[in-house]
């Protein structure tokens, strides 16, 4: 079976390494390309902590700041994995999506401590400051890297779409799921995903493929990354 895995390189990477044991190969299109911005290292001068919404985020942070103390929530659990990785020492994983990340926070966190982090790339899902902001933080977004729409697919993997040997398409965010979506539009390849079995990460992420044929679209219990490979495994009987 092969699965097209449409997140960054280096994500996409560690995913297809889960899939492998289900019997799932992988082909890697990543429709956004991360690229670093040039910033300033950030004051973190009474910051009472930091909330990233993606790894690429905490791979930003690290390359802008030498800091590992400050305490990092991080949306998910991938998220708190790359943080651990890159050294930081007090994290905190919400093991969801955005809301769950604020109420996270609330919880853990009181508006008096100081203000918060946010740090972020060009395009953001769901609005975190303002969850936030209502409770009574002070939250600053901080936009470290961006995230370029990809202008085409490769070859590779156009050739497989027009010949529906994909077996599954992964999304992991509605933007990505909107790019494939406007890239089958515009080299008519939705005749080949009538063999395709979209998973998505969440129904916001659905919604954007919901004009193409798909042979089922699936969305995963949690929107994390556990969830959805779990998903494909009940789907093709083995159980992740």
């Amino acid at each position: 079976m092969l699965a097209l895995i449409t997140r960054p390189s280096a994500e996409a990477e560690a995913l297809a390494a889960l899939l492998a044991p289900l019997g799932v190969d992988a082909v890697v299109e990543p429709l956004i390309e991360v690229a670093e911005r040039e910033v300033s290292a950030p004051d973190l001068a009474g910051v009472q902590a930091v909330l990233c919404t993606s790894a690429n985020g905490v791979r930003a942070l690290a390359r802008a700041s030498a800091e590992r103390a400050v305490p990092l929530f991080a949306v998910g659990d991938a998220t708190a994995a790359r943080a651990r990785a890159e050294g930081f020492r007090h994290v905190e994983s919400a093991g969801g999506d955005v809301e769950d990340l604020a109420y996270l926070v609330s919880r853990r966190l009181k508006p008096q401590g100081g203000r918060l982090l946010h740090v972020a790339g060009s395009e953001v899902a769901g609005d975190l400051a303002k969850s936030l902001s209502d409770g009574g933080f002070a939250v600053e977004r901080m936009m470290l890297y961006e995230a370029r729409a990809a202008e085409a697919m490769s070859p590779e993997t156009t050739r497989l779409i027009a010949d529906g040997r994909i077996d599954f398409a992964l999304f992991f965010s509605p933007r990505t799921a909107a790019i494939f979506a406007r890239l089958v539009d515009e080299t008519a390849l939705a005749g080949g995903l009538h063999a395709t079995t979209s998973v998505s990460i969440s129904a916001a992420a659905d919604a954007m493929l919901a004009d193409l044929p798909f042979r089922a679209r699936l969305i995963a219990a949690a929107p994390t990354q556990a969830a959805l490979v779990e998903l494909i495994g009940r789907h093709i009987g083995r159980p992740a």
